[in-house]
């Protein structure tokens, strides 16, 4: 590993352990709670149009994979605690990586450009902990049917390019942007 990549990493550890950092990241999981089992719009039994992971997906852009990783972690797993939803690991596993995944892109793959950052971090975590782990853990814990589960497939695409654009026009957004520098800054 190099110099840079080290330097990057021991960065990422030291944000997670900001004061500053956990308490934007404590706003962000009880974001995810209200959206995600509060506001979430029912569609039939085993789907739901939801925002939960927007604040997951932005715990990973704007502090890293470690603090998004925590965040998705503790959201599922606070969520589930104060709704009464039974934890189920491999769905916490999911929510763990579309942080860890958004942080990994936005922070080590694109680092030029914001909107090919933003799209691609947002959709490539979808892809990866929405649409396949969640899906799988539906599918052994429920026994979804797989006309059901190929129906979250258009489901998170329209959820991802919203989030991507929010996401998107808050990072290009000067005065948040400042604000999130100063966070990150020790």
């Amino acid at each position: 590993m190099d110099t840079n990549k080290n330097t990057a990493v021991k960065s990422n550890l030291q944000l997670f352990g900001s004061t500053k950092v956990m308490v934007v990241s404590a706003l962000l999981i009880a974001l995810s709670i209200i959206f995600g089992k509060f506001l979430k719009i029912p569609i039939g039994d085993s789907l739901r149009i939801s925002f939960e992971n927007t604040p997951i997906l932005m715990a990973g852009i704007f502090f890293g994979p470690i603090v998004g990783m925590a965040v998705g972690i503790c959201a599922d797993i606070i969520g589930c605690f104060l709704y009464g939803y039974s934890i189920i690991p491999l769905i916490t596993v999911g929510a763990a990586s579309i942080g860890l995944i958004s942080g990994l892109l936005s922070h080590y793959v694109f680092k030029e450009k914001l909107a090919p950052k933003v799209f691609f971090s947002v959709f490539s975590a979808h892809i990866i902990g929405s649409m396949i782990i969640k899906s799988i853990a539906l599918y052994r814990v429920y026994s979804t049917p797989f006309e059901v589960l190929i129906l979250r497939v258009p489901l998170y695409i329209g959820t991802a390019l919203v989030e991507s654009y929010l996401i998107y026009l808050l990072l290009n957004n000067k005065s948040f942007s400042a604000e999130l520098e100063k966070i990150c800054r020790k």
